[in-house]
């Protein structure tokens, strides 16, 4: 592939998701109830995900997969220990 299609193309994305970023930070801070909150925050870390994966096919460097692996995990625990725990708004 010609390295400048796949440039803008991945800028392209990047922009995406800072688009998406600023959305969600939005419903995380403006959000009626927890539950809200909860779904914003798991929607920052599936983008924050996939953020970083574009990072890697930009630069082809593969040293952040374990970090993308552990924010994978803990974004999965996260969750479900706050729903587990969570209790109902009034």
């Amino acid at each position: 592939m010609d390295p400048a299609i796949y440039n803008s193309l991945l800028s392209i994305a990047a922009a995406m998701f800072v688009i998406s970023f600023l959305l969600t930070t939005w419903r995380i801070v403006k959000g009626p109830n927890s539950m809200d909150r909860l779904v914003g925050m798991d929607g920052f870390v599936a983008m924050f995900q996939c953020a970083v994966a574009v990072y890697i096919c930009w630069t082809l460097d593969t040293t952040v997969t374990n970090a993308m692996l552990v924010v994978a995990l803990l974004g999965f625990i996260s969750t479900v220990s706050v729903t587990r725990f969570r209790k109902r708004d009034n």
